[in-house]
């Protein structure tokens, strides 16, 4: 009777482990799944398949990598070389380097063997060479069409990773902070004129251009609304400063944020420009290269050049 009994008793046994086997393959199955979910993203450059919740990112553009280092997004590789001094820690031996921002380390790349590629605008001529390695997605910010660019670009991020919901409610802050922008601007009836220090060269930079979501985003008012709008803005000299004599200047430093020294300070504020208004006004506002040069279209970026401009408003 006892060895009936016993008998049985392993059997049941046998039959729960089965069972609790067939469940736990069940699940795996079903995380396996899940991780190789496929999406497709719409970008400048086509339509990229890419799997849902990619592990290894290789990332190109800094204002993307700051979003997914807000959004605490492990990244595999970067392009190093002249990373803001904000991200400083994607220096480290942690992050393969990938090359420059102009010249990617095809070799290095490949031997990620990457997930994802993010790009934006310095990488898109080598883009079909990317693609052949990874899925490659082109999210550089269209400066005719900031905001809207921008946003998309975000929730493009926040499709690929699982993040609408902080997505979302980053936007929204931003957009809350830019109402208050241009409120301020309009009662201040202040005209900009924004330039890039290069050396002791400058370029002018209006509407629509790379600096332009000054004027088009946040609504202060260009001193000259004729600047032609191109990647390396108009060359002017320091005598259409002060002939345009505006009431704010919005300053640029090229060679701080290419890791050179900062000498826009001693090149701007010449004698020629000590005789106009903005510099007996103090309001020369030296805006920070890290985030308007190297990293713009990010969550921080984007941010932080909206907290700059507010408080040169004040």
């Amino acid at each position: 009777m006892k060895k009936i009994t016993l008998i049985f008793i392993m059997g049941l046994l046998a039959l729960v482990m089965a069972a609790c086997g067939d469940n736990a393959s069940g699940e795996g199955n079903s995380d396996k799944e899940a991780s190789s979910e496929k999406i497709t993203i719409s970008h400048e450059h086509g339509d990229t398949e890419v799997a849902k919740n990619p592990e290894k990112v290789v990332v190109f553009d800094y204002g993307i990598l700051d979003t997914l280092d807000k959004l605490d997004i492990d990244v595999a590789g970067v392009a190093k070389g002249s990373i803001p001094s904000y991200l400083e820690k994607y220096n480290s031996d942690e992050y393969e380097n990938i090359g420059s921002l102009k010249e990617p380390d095809f070799e290095k790349i490949s031997q990620i063997d990457p997930d994802v590629i993010l790009i934006s605008g310095r990488q898109a001529a080598v883009y079909d060479q990317l693609e052949e390695i990874a899925p490659t997605i082109y999210l550089g910010v269209d400066t005719t069409n900031y905001m809207e660019s921008f946003k998309e670009n975000m929730n493009k991020v926040g499709e690929l990773f699982d993040k609408q919901d902080e997505i979302e409610k980053e936007l929204a802050a931003v957009d809350e902070s830019i109402a208050g922008i241009k409120e301020k601007a309009t009662a201040a009836e202040e005209k900009a004129l924004i330039i890039l220090a290069n050396d002791d060269k400058i370029s002018a930079y209006g509407q629509n251009s790379r600096f332009g979501i000054i004027h088009d985003v946040f609504g202060v008012p260009a001193v000259d609304e004729s600047i032609e709008a191109s990647t390396h803005g108009q060359n002017v000299s320091f005598e259409y400063v002060v002939e345009q004599n505006p009431d704010l200047l919005y300053v640029v430093d090229r060679g701080a944020a290419i890791g050179g020294e900062s000498s826009a300070k001693q090149v701007v504020e010449n004698d020629l420009v000590k005789g106009t208004k903005v510099y007996e006004n103090d309001n020369i506002v030296y805006l920070d290269p890290d985030f308007w040069y190297l990293s713009g279209g990010g969550l921080v970026s984007v941010s932080e050049m909206v907290k700059q401009i507010e408080s040169s408003l004040e």
